[in-house]
């Protein structure tokens, strides 16, 4: 069995989530979880859980869904760690961090952060210092930079495409991440302020 994250555009009508499902099923796929990570002009971007028999039927299962009018596949990646419900990895590394020893709470954090927004890397900034780093991270200065000049809009992160962050306030610091392989959406962002807000304390 092969297991893929499927990350799709569709039009927001009655019917289009069920199309999607029913040419999965015809390359004999199985959507295992679905969720609606954005919605707005028209359009929903759910990502998909989708079991197939074996890797040599993803071209295929992306061509049918391709076919469907409106519809358009963002990106394809396989299932790694076990986890195919992004809500309870998010919980699960919470319990980690809560459980680790003080001392290994800061790295644990930044890993967690890495794996959660699938970024190339992950941060956390208090003051002008790097307390924990993975990845190759850019310069502190310069994300920080970034974050600040676009605090005052009024959804400062629509701005930022490949850039997550969010505020440590009983840390005394913020982390950051980033994934410029892809699109980031609003529930991504989400799940990651709630994180944040839950390891935060147990930083401080």
């Amino acid at each position: 069995m092969h297991t893929v994250v499927v990350r799709v555009w569709l039009p927001d009508r009655p019917g289009a989530l069920g199309q999607v499902a029913s040419r999965i099923g015809s390359v004999k796929g199985d959507v295992l979880a679905i969720e609606i990570l954005e919605v707005g002009g028209g359009r929903v971007i759910d990502e998909l859980v989708v079991a197939l028999s074996d890797d040599t039927l993803v071209d295929l299962m992306v061509n049918e869904v391709h076919a469907i009018d409106g519809v358009s596949v963002e990106h394809v990646r396989p299932i790694e760690g076990g986890h195919s419900d992004a809500g309870l990895l998010a919980l699960s590394m919470a319990a980690e961090v809560a459980e680790a020893d003080a001392s290994e709470r800061l790295r644990v954090v930044v890993e967690s952060v890495a794996r959660l927004t699938e970024s190339e890397w992950a941060m956390v900034v208090g003051g002008s210092d790097v307390l924990a780093a993975w990845g190759d991270v850019p310069n502190a200065d310069f994300v920080s930079s970034l974050i600040a000049g676009r605090s005052h809009l009024a959804d400062p992160h629509a701005a930022s495409g490949d850039l997550f962050w969010a505020d440590l306030p009983h840390a005394g610091a913020w982390l950051a991440a980033g994934r410029p392989d892809r699109p980031i959406h609003e529930r991504e962002r989400i799940r990651l302020d709630l994180f944040a807000r839950v390891v935060d304390p147990l930083l401080a």
